[in-house]
């Protein structure tokens, strides 16, 4: 049976909070972790797209449950893109779907910038 708060998030986020439940393994791991930091320290921190400060380790081939576990899919850097949050958001949602002066935070709530 599901916790209230687990309902909340799947109405909240729909398909993407399932894509979290079969990727939850792969960004605990110990290779992850040490692949983003990597990339994080290669790119000096800094957003690749905007130059603001980098948040995010952006796989630029959406991983899926078929292509998590290849590591020259996943741990690749040539495949990997640091990103400040805002051009994150920007890559998952669109540039058209948020507003001036809005945008989504970490929890994909919609909030004012």
């Amino acid at each position: 049976m599901l916790s209230e708060r687990c309902k909340k998030i799947i109405a909240r986020h729909g398909s993407d909070w399932q894509l979290k439940v079969w990727a939850k393994s792969f960004y605990r791991s110990k290779a992850w972790r040490q692949c983003r930091d990597a990339y994080f320290h290669l790119r000096h921190g800094l957003c690749e797209r905007c130059g603001g400060a980098g948040k995010i380790v952006h796989h630029k081939v959406w991983l899926t449950p078929q292509n998590i576990n290849d590591p020259n899919i996943s741990l690749n850097h040539n495949k990997l893109e640091l990103l400040c949050q805002e051009c994150h958001n920007r890559e998952h949602h669109g540039s058209g779907t948020v507003g001036d002066g809005l945008m989504f935070d970490e929890q994909g709530n919609l909030v004012a910038r």
